[in-house]
Parts: C-alpha cells; structure tokens; sequence
C-alpha cells in the first residue's frame, strides 16, 4: 500500500506552479519545494497568471536568491490553471515535468518517493496524497477526513490500473506522455482529471505514492466549498461526456472508470430523490390524517396503523450504513501511518463526516449536472 522505488537513474524534473493571485500562500510553496531532498530537481517555474496582488514580486525575490526558480508572466489572464500550466510547460526542458498548486506545501521526501515509478517505461504519471493543513474550522477538519478516505480509495483503484485523477496540489509526469496528450484541456474545469482519463485513453499508466504527502488549504466557509465542488462536479461532468465514446473501450477507462462514476451518480441521484419521495409521502399522509382526524373528532394517530415492520430498502440501507463506517474508519487507520503532522480524527468530526457532510454530495451532483446542461457556469 505505501510501497515505492528507489529511482533506476536522476531523472531530471522541473515543477510549474500556476499562480493567480496566491500572494498569501505561493512563498511558503516556494520554500517547500525549495527544500525537496530530490536532487534531480533542476527548476521551480512559477507562472503568474497576471495577478493583481503582490504574488510577481515574492516569487521574483525567490528568483533573486535561487537560480532553480525561474518566473514567467502570460501576457494575460488565461482564465484557468490549465492554460496557466500550458503555458509554463513551455519552459521545460527536463525528462518529468511537475505541477503543484500556489496553496500547497509537497513534503520533504514526497519527489523522491515518486519518480521511482517511472522505472517503468510505461508509466506516463505519478500522483500524490493530498492532506488539508489548516484544521481550524469544522469544515475543513470535516474535508480533512473526506481527503483521506480519497486517497485511500484513490490507491485502491490503483491496483487495477483504475486511478482517476492527478490532483493538482501535486502531481508528477513523464514530458513524452505530457507531450503526447498535448497538456491540459483548457476548456475543462477539471484539467487534471481530464488529462489522468487521456493518458489512460493513450495505454499510459497511472500511479499513486500513498506516502508522498502533500498539504493543501482548503475552503473553511460554506460558499467557497460549494463554489469548488460545483466546479469539480461540472468539470468531471464535462471529462465524461467526452470521453462517452471509450465506454467498453480504451482499457480500464472504458471498462471501469466510466461505468464506476456513472453508476455511483445514479445511485446518488436516485437515493435523494428517494429520500425526498419518501419524506414528501409521510408529510402528506400525516397532513391528511391530521386534517381528518380532527374534523372528524377521533384518534389522530392510532398505533395500530402505524408500519413498524422493516422493509427490505431498510435492511440493504443499513448494510450500506455499515459498510460505508467499516470502509471509513479502515481508510482513517491507514492514513494514521503516515500523517505524521496530524494524528488520528476526532469521533465528532467523522460522525459530521459521514453522517451529514455526505449528504450534501447528491444536492451538489444534481445542481451541477443543471449547471453543465444550462451552460451555467457562474459561481
């Protein structure tokens, strides 16, 4: 699970960061992969995306010191970090090239316990484990969670060649594969996901290193979470419609993955709107009931008439239940081993994990594939 490789050789990588406006963040970034006990690591290229705040001038301080960084502008707003990345793809001349996020900080040792995997030849991309640093509010120690149970499920898939994504905190690639793909789409808003799908769609592979760790910020306020799901939901939403066409095909993208996400949004959609017709039914039959019983002086509720008995949607509800804590707290303990920052999950958070903050995972798939089907891309 937490295996990885000693590389056959150095190979050289170069590491592009899109930054828009990351002024808070893009320093500590910086120092971070600065710090990278990978000796191949000959560039840090940070691509300003013509950022209206002071994120030019921090990065070009760090270009004064360190002859590794090198500081681009695009000559004006791509609208997107995948055009931000293309454009600093450019720039890379290295065997492997890199992209990590302006709000986050890869680990010491997490370079070096990837690019082992590209010993195999066929190996077009390696990705990390994303943890969320800051744990102050409810809703990101509630992500924290979320994340972990990601990338445990994340490297599961990757025992069938099935991983899904290259995220973007940190993310590792081979330039022939990156260069066979023609990069990022930038039209998708989810390039990262789009572009693991087009790998695998060319018979490259796709690796994760569980223990290369990398820490994120994530949305602490409820607005700014819902904003970014919708985007990845829309994003991931746009990656299968174009890739429609390999179900059945393509290997592995078109034997599971697809089937996967299509069948696991069907049966979100279908279980919310069961829970609704559900909750819809009982109101009413207690509206009537009421109504009636009181026009007519008698009982409102008699014991008698109330249905007790389990049904079988109840029983296969409560296995799921049950699998679904197993899975999780499975997911959790594995993650114990090498987080070594943060230490296990307080029980409230994973209660409100799993038993509240998923429920807003169908309301969200819903309202995205609206959004997709109305071209309504406003956050």
């Amino acid at each position: 699970m937490f295996e990885y490789f000693k590389p056959l050789k150095e190979y050289s990588l170069s590491i592009v960061i899109p930054c828009f406006n990351g002024g808070e963040n893009i320093g500590r970034t910086i120092e971070n992969l600065l710090k990278s006990d990978y000796p191949g690591l000959k560039k840090i290229i940070i691509v300003d995306d013509c950022s209206t705040d002071n994120s030019y001038e921090i990065a070009k301080d760090f270009e004064k010191k360190d002859k590794r960084v090198l500081v681009v502008q695009t000559p004006k707003n791509t609208g997107g970090a995948a055009g931000a990345k293309n454009f600093g793809a450019q720039f890379v001349k290295t065997e492997l090239i890199g992209f990590t996020d302006d709000d986050s900080y890869p680990s010491k040792d997490a370079i070096s316990k990837m690019v082992g995997f590209f010993n195999d030849e066929k190996v077009g991309a390696v990705t990390s484990r994303v943890l969320v640093r800051n744990r102050d509010k409810l809703l990101a120690r509630v992500q924290s969670i979320e994340y972990k149970v990601i990338a445990f499920t994340r490297k599961l898939f990757g025992f069938i060649d099935s991983i899904y994504v290259t995220n973007g905190p940190l993310s590792i690639y081979r330039k022939k594969a990156f260069d066979n793909v023609k990069g990022f789409d930038e039209k998708n808003l989810t390039e990262d996901i789009e572009i693991t799908w087009h790998f695998i769609a060319k018979a490259w592979k796709v690796h994760m290193a569980l223990n290369a760790l990398v820490y994120t910020v994530v949305p602490h306020k409820f607005k700014p979470w819902l904003n970014q799901r919708l985007r990845w939901n829309v994003g991931g939403i746009q990656t299968l419609d174009k890739y429609k066409k390999s179900v059945f095909k393509c290997g592995m993208l078109g034997f599971f993955i697809m089937p996967y996400f299509f069948v696991a949004w069907v049966l979100a959609i279908f279980g919310l709107g069961f829970v609704i017709y559900r909750f819809s039914r009982y109101l009413f039959v207690q509206y009537l009931a009421t109504t009636y019983s009181i026009e007519a002086q008698t009982a409102v509720i008699r014991f008698s008439e109330l249905n007790l008995s389990p049904t079988i949607l109840f029983f296969f509800g409560v296995v799921l239940i049950a699998l679904g804590i197993f899975y999780n707290f499975t997911a959790l303990a594995y993650s114990r081993k090498e987080d070594k920052e943060f230490k296990g999950e307080n029980i409230t958070n994973v209660v409100t994990y799993m038993f509240i903050y998923l429920l807003f995972y169908p309301i969200v798939l819903v309202t995205s594939i609206y959004k997709f089907l109305t071209k309504n891309q406003t956050w």
